[in-house]
């Protein structure tokens, strides 16, 4: 009944993991989105000045197109987040991504895996003599050299 309690106080003590941390507290980020605003908004008003017309239809205005794409921004500033999301997963384990059971099961799975490719391979190869009629060595196979319909 204690180690309730106990989980509880631990998970109200933590701090909760929070999107906004990573995309607008630090000052780059909001740097960047306040750069994005201003390039677009230009780009908006490119259509009335001619100025701004010729730079947004040079090719550095192409390259900073993706500079400036609010989806490139979310994707950068986003990076952080999703480390500290997954380093949440580790540290609720004990520090292993995977009990120790789960290793072994793990292993034997790559073993199974790796054996069942064996067996296709063995299967599916002309040159191996283990395929069976397929075998380029074997008289009944298509691709035998002497072979007479």
């Amino acid at each position: 009944m204690s180690t309730a309690l106990d989980t509880r106080e631990i998970a109200s003590a933590t701090p909760r993991l929070r999107v906004a941390d990573w995309l607008w507290r630090p000052w780059y980020a909001k740097l960047w989105w306040t750069t994005i605003l201003i390039y677009w908004l230009g780009m908006a008003t490119s259509s009335t000045l001619p100025v701004l017309a010729d730079f947004y239809s040079s090719a550095l205005a192409g390259f900073l197109n993706v500079l400036f794409f609010p989806m490139t921004a979310l994707m950068v500033l986003g990076v952080g987040y999703v480390q500290t999301w997954l380093e949440g997963f580790s540290s609720a384990a004990g520090g292993s991504p995977f009990p120790a059971q789960g290793t072994a099961m793990v292993s034997k799975l790559e073993e199974q895996h790796a054996r069942a490719f064996e067996e296709l391979n063995a299967i599916t190869d002309i040159n191996d003599p283990r395929s069976g009629s397929l075998w380029i060595g074997n008289p009944l196979s298509f691709q035998y050299p002497n072979r007479r319909l």
